[in-house]
């Protein structure tokens, strides 16, 4: 479809997309007859990769029982297997999951959640909340008011709560030569307390956090002990802490939840992308049994809700995704294709002239490209270096998820790679092959 003929309004009005007719595994084929290797599992999205005959079993199956029932009439028994099956698997003290249709969703839940506890326990002063520069974590207008990112901020901006913004832990950049990776973080973490001393700690809901930040920086992991220092705090100054683990979660960085890795537990958590593998939209919120007790003995309704909360087929093809990634070991699978990925980005883009930082865990890796290795210094934002590079891949059958604006909003350009957990090493191969040539065609390009 050209931008004259579809009547879909698309993200891009000015531009003509290819049509995906097909997927099996790691490749979308389009209406050309062009096949694509999805190496960002479109945005983190599609963990078993596509047409995965388990999960479509699942959504036939329970299509022929029932496809939809409105939660405020009915509930189901795979949503009821679906929130048994997380929870069993869920970090310390979780006890109940929150159905919604997304990521975006998921935040806008867990941001009214964290304040109508609030209201339930006799805080009702707790009206703000903190989060992080360069951060993303959805585009309902509560999502975009505690994200950091500010490319996609910035003509809402008018619309959105007051909310205060801290550092990023983006290591690469802001840890200073006389400082240990250890140091930096409590440095960090100096500085949200001193946010929450300026707003006064009686009066802070919660601190949101990527628990490794995603699309705005390109998987920027904490460093030691930063997130620890953080649970600490929130815990003396009664705040919670809300991770949202929505593109990073549900195995991307080699373990069910990001957070295991740090051996943090939130009070409040995200989940989305890889819950369903882009089968069907769902997301969720997890809640700790006290949030969920506090409702039950006070006002007993959580004042939210949606359309399609606990939509039944959803329900069943994340809960078949679940069920695979437990039965074929793909954690384990996630961890070593990941060190693989890591390995070859290495050794072929390790000592590129212009790639400044390779980061990530597991199948969750970020490239931040550089005009000067030396001195970190950026590409002129004119040149979108980022949109070049996507377009070289696609042009050479690759997917992979570039963005600009990685380090302030406007300077800056990354790739993000997040393939599906089933990538072999032959896929491996061809995905740092095709980008590598992408990253320099889309540098010669700019100084043609």
């Amino acid at each position: 479809m050209t931008p004259q003929t579809t009547h879909v309004f698309h993200r891009h009005l000015h531009t003509t997309l290819p049509v995906a007719v097909s997927g099996r595994g790691v490749t979308i084929t389009d209406s050309q007859g062009r096949q694509y290797i999805d190496a960002s599992g479109g945005a983190a999205v599609s963990c078993l990769g596509h047409g995965h005959p388990d999960v479509l079993a699942a959504m036939h199956a329970q299509i022929d029982r029932i496809a939809y029932a409105h939660t405020s009439f009915f509930t189901t028994e795979v949503a009821e297997a679906l929130a048994d099956d997380l929870i069993a698997h869920a970090p310390t003290g979780m006890s109940h999951a929150y159905f919604v249709s997304g990521g975006s969703e998921a935040v806008e839940a867990a941001l009214k959640m964290a304040r109508q506890y609030f209201v339930e326990i006799g805080q009702p002063q707790r009206s703000h909340f903190i989060a992080r520069r360069q951060s993303y974590h959805g585009n309902t207008l509560g999502a975009l008011a505690v994200g950091g990112n500010q490319w996609r901020r910035a003509q809402f901006a008018p619309l959105l709560m007051d909310v205060t913004h801290v550092s990023p832990c983006y290591e690469y950049r802001d840890r200073r030569p006389d400082e240990t990776a250890e140091q930096y973080g409590q440095r960090l973490v100096l500085e949200l307390a001193q946010a929450i001393d300026r707003l006064g700690g009686e009066n802070v809901i919660a601190f949101v956090a990527e628990t490794v930040v995603g699309a705005t920086a390109g998987a920027l992991t904490p460093v030691p002990g930063y997130l620890k220092g953080v649970r600490d705090l929130c815990d003396r100054h009664g705040i919670l802490l809300i991770l949202d683990e929505v593109m990073c979660g549900m195995g991307r960085t080699g373990t069910l939840h990001a957070c295991e890795q740090e051996g943090v537990v939130p009070d409040l958590m995200t989940i989305a992308k890889g819950l369903g593998g882009g089968y069907q939209p769902i997301g969720a919120v997890l809640a700790q049994k006290r949030i969920v007790d506090t409702f039950a003995k006070g006002s007993g309704l959580f004042q939210h809700g949606h359309t399609y909360l606990g939509h039944a087929v959803a329900c069943a093809a994340a809960l078949a995704v679940q069920q695979v990634i437990r039965r074929d070991d793909l954690l384990a699978a996630c961890r070593r294709q990941g060190e693989g990925l890591a390995n070859r980005l290495q050794q072929r883009l390790g000592e590129h002239p212009h790639v400044g930082d390779l980061r990530g865990r597991g199948l969750f890796r970020g490239i931040e490209l550089v005009r000067d290795r030396a001195t970190k210094t950026p590409f002129d934002p004119a040149l979108r270096l980022h949109a070049r590079i996507k377009r070289e891949a696609m042009t050479r059958g690759l997917m992979v998820y570039p963005m600009g604006g990685t380090i302030d909003g406007q300077q800056g350009d990354h790739v993000l790679l997040a393939p599906p957990f089933t990538v072999s090493e032959a896929d491996l191969d061809a995905i740092v092959d095709r980008l590598a040539q992408a990253i320099d065609a889309a540098l010669a390009s700019t100084h043609a």
